[in-house]
């Protein structure tokens, strides 16, 4: 009985110390609201684990430089145009006007003519300038089939234009009412002379006769 026992407390003693191996270690308490978790010694003669990073994020992809259409490119050097334009001075102004009204008789693309028309109302040389640009830029506002971008800058410049020469019209209209009311007053001011060097001329010739 003896030797019974013995054995069944030696083998009791290493379950519970297996059991207190095997068991995950109980967490200790530091203080109120706190938890400090104490890690499990590895058992003897066992290898360290290595610990796995995490997998990198994937780069993102570079941009791909993509190359500009035809239609890009010819508006571009449109805009550059445009922009030289307003550099010229009043002899470039004149040969550039030549050269291009020469070119779209040639050719009559709608780029050439937006350049045709911002020349002529850059130059006014005469006052149909003006009306030769808005007429070229409706037809290519109005030109169908058409690149877009080149229809919505014909219609810009010519809603501008519109405008200013709107702008000339009521202001020369202001001009010639202001002459008007300054011709009628010189006209009723030499009237008045006329009348008052009739009257005292009458009266004087009077005085005449009675002496």
């Amino acid at each position: 009985m003896t030797s019974a026992r013995l054995l069944a407390g030696l083998a009791t003693s290493a379950v519970l110390a297996g059991a207190t191996l095997a068991a995950p270690p109980e967490p200790a308490h530091t203080g109120p609201g706190r938890v400090v978790v104490v890690q499990a010694a590895a058992p003897p003669g066992a290898e360290p684990v290595a610990a796995v990073p995490p997998p990198a994020a994937p780069a993102p992809p570079l941009p791909v430089a993509t190359e500009p259409s035809p239609d890009e490119r010819e508006l571009a050097a449109l805009l550059a145009d445009l922009q030289r334009y307003g550099t010229l001075g009043p002899d470039e102004m004149r040969r550039e006007l030549q050269t291009m009204t020469q070119t779209v008789a040639r050719t009559r693309s709608d780029a050439m003519r937006v350049r045709l028309a911002v020349l002529h109302t850059l130059s006014r040389q005469s006052p149909q300038d003006d009306q030769r640009a808005l007429q070229l830029l409706d037809a290519v506002a109005k030109a169908n089939p058409g690149m877009p971008a080149m229809k919505q800058l014909a219609a810009v410049l010519h809603v501008q234009i519109a405008e200013r020469v709107r702008a000339v019209r009521d202001e020369q209209a202001k001009s010639e009412a202001a002459l008007q009311k300054l011709e009628a007053l010189r006209a009723m001011e030499r009237s008045l002379l006329r009348d008052r060097v009739r009257s005292g001329g009458g009266g004087g010739g009077a005085g005449s006769g009675g002496n």
